[in-house]
């Protein structure tokens, strides 16, 4: 009798993972391992994790290559990899959450609990509120004043002190540019409102309810992890390991650690108000606050007319497909990125997570997946999105070679190269020390002590300078020279980092 049952219970579990199986897409079913596959190869991905959550179900969860290709330590679903930006929506729910329990509103007004807090612009300045920083509506260009910050050694309230020393391009709240030091100052509010730090609370309030026990707040706990992803990015066109980025300064904006596995807990939270297995466990209201729009993007009709709009609600971009609300955000730190999405219409959520920062595969194999469940043609975003990765790889390349090529023309300065070095000053960065050693030029940078920019010179006053870490890129420094005296430079750095370029005044 018991053999009897067993088989009916077998066969009827059987018959449901076959229901389930039949009620996917087909791309899903029969052609998402070798896309997946064939992508990272084409990308040199070494690693990489994704979670589809339908329903109430997990219906896709599965690591692909390798953490390390150095031990060539297989990935999984529980593989730690830095989300980055994808940070910011569990910065935002906190502070949603919040609302509802405290007596604080997100729009307050951001001096009424740091009152140390300052913006150029007088209008922002005086009106800024919570809001405004989570929605990136305070008229900074985007990534302005990263290079500042990013791995720096600055702390969390020397960022958001610098943040008074920019000055925005834009009027106050008419448009959108993403601004990381606002998430900083937005996720430093926490301890002005319920004197707990941000990390306490965003792990009790979201990944305790959550059972995100694998999930990571701080730089230095993936570096003590078990099974965590290494980070990589492409030089001269091969994968090269780099240093895991120490940005808990940046902490509310892009710091977190997590697993696939463990994203599927945030997506279904997603997809459910709050409610995990019927059991509310995280605020509704907290949950859908964060997905009110705040600032407009643009309309954007491609992809035959499916997509129109993108909006911007607090760490979440909303966008429409075929009908249908998007959530969705990316994360890019050195060495990683990543991609979430969710449906609520269509209870859908995707999470793909990859450890090299050269790649567009992670946001085009989650656009490839959402298509797929929302019965749209395949596109093959890969194949277009490498043609074009390739394509600026190649002008990139032609660019640097075509600058080390003048290098190797050894054009002589018509200026000493000691009068070019000597110290610096921009009122954002702070202090830089050009050092001449042993018949080089080096850049040495006060908020980055293990940053070294090495210059070479070009002509007419130029140098190309190759950044030690090489997030930063290979760009062309000119110097200003007046009345055969140098008075100033002027610093690029490569544009994952910032796009803006910094003024530097000679002050001896």
């Amino acid at each position: 009798m018991k053999n009897l049952i067993l088989i009916l219970t077998l066969f009827i579990y059987s018959l449901n993972i076959s229901a389930q199986e039949q009620s996917l897409p087909i791309f899903i079913t029969d052609s998402l391992d070798t896309y997946i596959g064939r992508g990272m190869k084409d990308w040199k991905i070494p690693g990489l994790s994704v979670a589809i959550v339908k329903g109430d179900s997990v219906v896709y969860l599965k690591g692909f290559g390798v953490t390390n290709i150095e031990s060539n330590e297989f990935v999984n679903e529980n593989t730690l990899f830095m989300i980055g930006s994808n940070t910011k929506a569990f910065t935002a729910t906190s502070l949603s959450i919040l609302e509802e329990s405290t007596e604080f509103k997100l729009t307050d007004n951001v001096q009424n609990w740091m009152p140390e807090f300052h913006l150029r612009d007088s209008l922002a300045n005086t009106a800024v509120n919570i809001i405004d920083l989570l929605s990136h509506r305070i008229g900074f260009e985007t990534f302005q004043g990263d290079f500042t910050y990013w791995a720096s050694s600055l702390s969390r309230a020397e960022v958001i002190q610098k943040m008074s020393l920019i000055e925005a391009p834009y009027s106050f709240r008419t448009k959108w540019g993403y601004c990381n030091a606002a998430y900083v100052t937005a996720g430093e509010l926490i301890p002005r409102i319920i004197n707990r730090s941000w990390e306490e609370t965003v792990k009790d309030s979201i990944l305790s309810p959550l059972s995100m026990n694998r999930t990571l707040l701080l730089t230095e706990e993936l570096e003590n992890a078990s099974n965590t992803a290494k980070p990589y990015t492409l030089i001269d066109n091969e994968l090269v390991e780099i240093s895991v980025a120490k940005i808990n300064n940046l902490a509310p904006a892009g710091s977190m650690s997590s697993s696939a596995k463990d994203m599927t807990q945030w997506l279904f939270a997603q997809l459910n108000n709050g409610k995990i297995n019927g059991e509310q466990v995280i605020s509704a209201k907290g949950i859908q606050g964060i997905r009110n729009p705040s600032s407009i993007l643009g309309i954007d009709p491609r992809n035959n007319q499916e997509t129109h709009f993108y909006l911007y609600g607090m760490g979440l971009m909303i966008n429409d497909r075929d009908g249908k609300l998007v959530y969705s955000h990316t994360g890019g730190v050195d060495g990683f990125l990543s991609s979430v999405m969710f449906i609520p219409e269509e209870k859908l959520g995707i999470v793909v997570l990859t450890n090299t920062d050269q790649n567009e595969f992670f946001q085009d194999l989650t656009y490839e997946i959402r298509d797929a469940f929302l019965s749209l043609p395949y596109q093959d975003y890969s194949k277009k999105s490498l043609e074009r990765f390739n394509q600026n790889k190649t002008d990139e390349s032609k660019r640097i070679d075509s600058l080390k090529n003048v290098v190797k023309q050894n054009h002589f300065p018509d200026l000493p190269l000691e009068e070019f070095s000597g110290k610096y000053n921009n009122s954002v960065y702070g202090n830089i020390e050009i050092k001449l050693e042993k018949g080089n030029l080096n850049i040495y940078f006060s908020n980055h002590p293990t940053l070294v920019g090495k210059l070479e010179y070009l002509e007419n006053n130029q140098f190309l300078c190759t950044y030690s870490n090489p997030t930063f890129g290979v760009e062309v420094i000119p110097y200003k020279v007046e009345i055969d005296k140098v008075v100033g430079l002027t610093l690029k750095v490569a544009d994952f980092v910032e796009f803006t370029p910094y003024e530097f005044t000679k002050t001896n």
